[in-house]
């Protein structure tokens, strides 16, 4: 169990029986730790233990690009309903971070990543993530899996279908084969044109509810002068198109 070593605003991944050597001092961490607990280093420094959740998950991953924020993880949750026992199937694993955060939903997600040290990097982080049993990690197009597969190798039906990926409107194209009746599609696209490519594909698919959301959000400044927004930027981080096959 990796437990998170958290001293002001400084955090350290440990084990149980490791050590962590920093200018702040040696801190030993238990056998039997627990989260909730304070260990101080040979120095006295205080170092609160926490249990891992999705927010330290999302810092703490091993990334190979630009990791999906948690903003567009809740949209994708609170749009699609998933939940614990469904079926996800995922392409454009990334960095795992939402394949990561489905799986400690209780979600049986097969991911699929074209590039196999990618694949790799998020094996190792669905470990962290305690969920390599629920996470299957797979090398490959899943484009390729969809064309290649017969009805006595399908891929199977799911109950929500989430791309992150250049050919999600060729995916999208597939949806109604690969969802079970009511399950839902979800796709991540930084850019607008791409996003249009997503939507007409679903529309032609016969799949409703079609939606295009924008995902801006904003940071609160509170300080003597006042209240407003930060100034620091408007927090765009792209386009999620959700559909459901009827």
């Amino acid at each position: 169990m990796t437990v998170l070593l958290v001293h002001g605003d400084r955090e350290y991944l440990r084990e149980p029986g490791e050590e962590l050597q920093t200018d702040l001092g040696v801190v030993d961490v238990p056998e039997d730790v627990e989260p909730g607990q304070t260990l101080e280093s040979h120095l006295g420094e205080p170092f609160e233990v926490r249990a891992l959740r999705g927010p330290d998950l999302f810092n703490h991953f091993e990334r190979t690009g630009a990791p999906m924020m948690p903003r567009d993880v809740g949209l994708i949750v609170g749009h699609t309903g998933v939940a614990s026992g469904d079926r996800v199937l995922d392409a454009g694993t990334g960095t795992g971070v939402l394949s990561g955060y489905l799986g400690r939903m209780g979600a049986d997600v097969t991911t699929f990543e074209r590039d196999p040290e990618f694949a790799e990097v998020a094996r190792g982080n669905m470990d962290l993530a305690d969920v390599a049993d629920r996470v299957d990690v797979r090398v490959g197009d899943v484009t390729e899996e969809i064309a290649d597969a017969s009805e006595d190798d399908a891929l199977g039906e799911f109950d929500v279908l989430t791309l992150d990926t250049e050919d999600a409107p060729e995916v999208v194209a597939h949806a109604p084969d690969l969802l079970v009746r009511g399950g839902f599609v979800a796709v991540y696209s930084p850019f607008v044109e791409h996003t249009r490519e997503v939507v007409e594909s679903a529309r032609e698919a016969g799949l409703a509810d079609v939606e295009t959301l924008e995902t801006i959000q904003r940071r609160m400044d509170f300080d003597d002068r006042g209240s407003r927004p930060s100034t620091a930027g408007v927090g765009h981080t792209g386009y999620l198109t959700f559909a459901r096959r009827p």
